[in-house]
C-alpha cells in the first residue's frame, strides 16, 4: 500500500498558499491529513480541499507535531522563526521563501533540473527564485547537451511576483487611470498600470538589484557550476501572472535552432510554442495557469561569427510553476 503523508501549508490564505492546495488536490498528492496554517488574522477563515472546508490555523512553533511535510509560503522571516520547530518535529520544510536559498547544507531545486539534490537536504529544502525556476526549466537541457558557458536574461516579471496586493494595485490603478483619478504607488515604486518598472527588490552597490543577483547565484548552484557567467535585468510590467524572460545564451559546443526545439521538445516541464509564421510563440496570457514552461523565438544569436549562441523567449506562470507547483513537485520527490 503507497504511504500517504501529513502535510502542512504556512501561508495557506496567501496566493501561494491557496494555489498550493489546488496543486496537492489536482496531482492527487498522497495526503493523509492537512493543516492549513497562518498569522492569528486569519485563523477561523475556510478553504477548500477535496470536496471539504478546512478551517485556518494559527502558525505556532507546536504546530509540526504530527507533520511530515511542511509547504512554507509566509515570507523569509517567518520561514526563519520556524524552521528549528519544522526540523525538531522531523518533518521536513520545503520553503518557498529566498532565506535558505544560498546555504551550502540546503539543497535548492527545481526536480526537471537538480533532482538529485534532494537526497542530501537536513530537514529544508529551499523552492527557487520564480524567475530562476522559469528560465533553468528551459535551459538546462540545453546546458545539459551543449554546456552553457554565458547567460544573459532580461525578465517581464507579472504582478503576481508581489503577491495578491501586487496584482489588486495594478487592478486598481487601471480603473484610476482610465477614470482619471490620481494615483498613490503603494505596493510598487512607481506606478504600474501602463507602465514598466525596471526595479525588483532592493538595489546593491554593484548596480543589480538583489533579484537580479538572485537568478545569477541561484543558477551557478543548481547547476553545480561556480564559474557560470550570467547578467540579468529584471522588470516589472503591467501583467496580471506568469513572467516572461528574453534569453541570449553561449555555449561551449555549436547549437542550432533546429537542434534545440528537438532537445526542448523532449524534456519534461517544457512546451515547445515556436511557428512565427503562424504567430505562434510564448505569451503571458497563454502560460497562465499552465504547468508547463513555453519557449519560442527560438534562433541563432547572429551577432556571433560561430554557431554556439542562440536567442530565445520564454513564459511560465510564476504563481504554478514559479512557486506552488515546484514546491510540491519537491514533495513528489520526497
Amino acid at each position: 500500500m503507497a504511504r500517504s503523508y501529513r502535510v502542512a501549508v504556512a501561508g495557506a490564505t496567501g496566493a501561494v498558499g491557496i494555489e498550493m492546495l489546488k496543486t496537492l488536490e489536482k496531482r492527487n498528492f498522497p495526503v493523509a491529513s492537512l493543516k492549513l496554517l497562518a498569522s492569528a488574522r486569519s485563523v477561523g477563515k475556510e478553504l477548500p480541499f477535496r470536496g471539504e472546508l478546512l478551517k485556518v490555523e494559527e502558525l505556532t512553533e507546536k504546530s509540526f507535531k504530527d507533520v511530515d511535510i511542511a509547504l512554507f509560503s509566509a515570507g523569509g522571516d517567518v520561514s526563519r522563526r520556524f524552521r528549528q520547530s519544522v526540523v525538531d518535529s522531523g518533518a521536513v520544510m520545503i520553503d518557498n521563501s529566498s532565506a535558505f536559498r544560498m546555504e551550502p547544507e540546503v539543497p535548492l531545486v527545481i526536480p526537471e533540473v537538480n533532482p538529485e539534490d534532494v537526497k542530501w537536504h537536513q530537514g529544508v529544502i529551499a523552492n527557487p527564485n520564480c524567475s530562476t525556476i522559469i528560465m533553468l526549466v528551459v535551459v538546462a537541457p540545453l546546458h545539459r547537451a551543449k554546456k552553457l558557458v554565458r547567460l544573459v536574461a532580461s525578465t517581464y516579471q507579472a504582478t503576481s511576483g508581489a503577491g495578491a496586493k501586487g496584482m489588486d494595485e495594478m487592478l486598481r490603478q487601471t480603473r484610476q487611470v482610465l477614470d482619471g483619478e490620481p494615483i498613490r504607488p503603494e505596493v510598487f515604486a512607481h506606478r504600474i498600470a501602463f507602465n514598466l518598472i525596471p526595479h525588483i527588490d532592493a538595489f546593491l552597490d554593484n548596480g543589480y538589484t538583489k533579484e537580479e543577483l538572485k537568478m545569477l547565484n541561484e543558477t551557478r548552484k543548481m547547476l553545480h557550476d561556480s564559474q557560470l557567467r550570467v547578467s540579468c535585468t529584471c522588470v516589472r510590467v503591467p501583467v496580471m501572472r506568469a513572467h516572461s524572460e528574453s534569453l541570449n545564451l553561449e555555449f561551449a559546443e555549436e547549437i542550432t535552432p533546429e537542434e534545440a526545439r528537438a532537445l526542448l521538445s523532449a524534456a519534461p516541464g517544457v512546451r515547445v510554442v515556436d511557428d512565427p509564421a503562424n504567430k505562434l510563440y510564448p505569451m503571458p496570457i497563454d502560460a497562465t495557469e499552465e504547468y508547463d514552461v513555453r519557449v519560442g523565438r527560438i534562433r541563432q544569436d547572429i551577432s556571433r561569427d560561430d554557431r554556439r549562441g542562440l536567442d530565445l523567449f520564454v513564459s511560465g506562470d510564476q504563481v504554478l510553476k514559479g512557486a506552488a507547483l515546484n514546491a510540491v513537485q519537491i514533495a513528489e520527490l520526497l
